[in-house]
């Protein structure tokens, strides 16, 4: 069982989030950062920490090979339920494969540390890096690193906020640390994104947050 700084199963956090609907960061309409710098030619996607992000469906429409991972199951089956997919469900290891029947859309539904395969050509990250606590973030940097091949394109949407104010998650992610974790990427975009913030941060009266769209190449 991994913790957070707060002594909390993170797990049993994540999957009591979906079950219970305490999902504000996700975006029904998909991502307007990844529709405006997209620029990765056809190939295989990673998508980590996917929810049920009607981006997957957004990058297959385009000739994209995707492929998301989720700890949580009804993410995935709610995913392919509004996207009006069908689609076979099928062991994998550790993991269970969820693979439309009619699209180049496959989830696997477990640890994100478990997922060993070496030949993605793309990385669109909107979800992840936001979401993993703060303690274990290097951890994933350097798995999702292992998961690339070289010179792999790659999309990173994080969020800018005091976290003094609301502790997430979504995490704050700084410049800084991205810089350490991905140097050759460039800030390429960001805007005030408080209209589309997770309810619970105006609550504790957060009164900007940034979206900010680093990208490779």
């Amino acid at each position: 069982m991994e913790t957070d700084g707060r002594g909390r199963d993170m797990t049993q956090d994540w999957l009591d989030r979906w079950d219970k609907g305490r999902t504000g960061w996700h975006e029904t309409d998909g991502n307007a950062g990844l529709k405006a710098h997209w620029i990765g030619a056809a190939g295989r996607v990673l998508v980590p920490l996917c929810g049920k992000s009607p981006d997957l469906a957004w990058l297959a429409d385009r000739g994209h090979q995707v492929v998301g991972v989720e700890l949580a199951e009804k993410a995935i089956v709610d995913f392919f339920e509004e996207q009006h997919l069908a689609f076979d469900r099928a062991d994998a290891g550790p993991m269970t494969r969820f693979e439309a029947k009619d699209a180049d859309i496959t989830i696997f539904c477990g640890d994100y540390f478990q997922l060993t395969d070496q030949s993605f050509d793309a990385l669109y990250d909107r979800g992840a890096l936001v979401a993993v606590d703060p303690s274990i973030r290097s951890r994933y940097v350097e798995h999702t690193k292992s998961l690339l091949v070289e010179n792999s394109m790659r999309l990173i949407i994080t969020l800018e906020y005091d976290q003094s104010v609301t502790p997430g998650p979504p995490f704050s992610v700084q410049a800084a640390d991205m810089i350490d974790f991905w140097p050759d990427l460039v800030r390429i975009a960001e805007h005030d994104d408080i209209d589309n913030c997770p309810p619970k941060f105006i609550a504790a009266g957060l009164q900007a947050i940034s979206e900010v769209v680093w990208r490779s190449g």
